[in-house]
């Protein structure tokens, strides 16, 4: 963030952000917001820039972002709104926005009981007959070279017997820029245990991935660039800021 240290005016702007934005999360581990003008631009409704920072911060569907970092510049408000410390804005904004999120974040969303849930009592087609299955011990791994990987045992209550699955997947852009999508699909073993089986859980690792997920009050996002590397996938994206979220 700005080195300058900022004034007292907006000290207090900037504590009132985060004490809203920390009220729309599960947990946190450090939130910064740095609102910068100077007290003329104040009087006529104009802040120069925010900057908001995150780390650790746990959102919906138990998904957890490593960082997360807002920028925007000339922000029209409403001045005597930001006289009692409340942010108002008088017109959207746009800014930018990336997510960072790490394996363990990724695996720690997918084995959640939201997730959980979903993989449980599937019916698909094994070997061309119609069987019940729980997803078990699914791990999310992020190997280098842009891919993605899945591993599962699954279990096939009709019989009991238990078979493991294990194939990789690039993450794309989807039109429209709302979520990501998974493609270009390669199995461990050469082969697949079923095509519903490996779509179930593609359609839910790309329900953990839609923007929607770390979108605030207020606060739209649209995708521009994806970076998948070793252990970490970074999204890009362009902002669009309604208002700002108040306690």
């Amino acid at each position: 963030m700005t080195l300058n240290q900022p004034d007292i005016g907006e000290q207090a702007l900037s504590k009132a952000a985060e004490i809203g934005l920390s009220t729309q999360l599960d947990e946190v581990e450090n939130l910064e917001v740095d609102i910068r003008t100077d007290p003329g631009k104040l009087i006529q409704g104009e802040l120069e820039s925010v900057e908001i920072e995150g780390e650790g911060l746990v959102m919906q569907k138990d998904l957890r972002a490593e960082e997360l970092d807002v920028k925007m510049g000339s922000i029209a408000i409403n001045p005597l709104s930001a006289a009692f410390g409340k942010i108002e804005l008088t017109r959207p904004t746009d800014a930018e926005a990336h997510v960072v999120l790490t394996e363990q974040d990724l695996e720690r969303a997918f084995n959640s009981e939201y997730i959980h849930d979903k993989l449980q009592n599937l019916k698909v087609h094994v070997n061309g007959q119609l069987l019940t299955i729980n997803a078990r011990q699914v791990h999310l791994s992020l190997p280098g070279d842009g891919k993605i990987t899945l591993t599962a045992e699954i279990l096939l209550k009709e019989t009991g017997e238990t078979q493991n699955i294990s194939f990789s997947t690039v993450p794309h852009l989807a039109t429209g820029g709302e979520r990501i999508a998974l493609e270009d699909i390669q199995y461990a073993q050469g082969k697949e245990i079923s095509p519903e089986l490996t779509a179930a859980l593609l359609e839910r690792a790309g329900e953990l991935l839609n923007l929607r997920n770390f979108e605030l009050e207020g606060l739209s996002l649209r995708l521009k660039g994806l970076d998948v590397q070793k252990g970490k996938l970074t999204l890009q994206s362009t902002a669009r800021v309604e208002q700002f979220p108040s306690s």
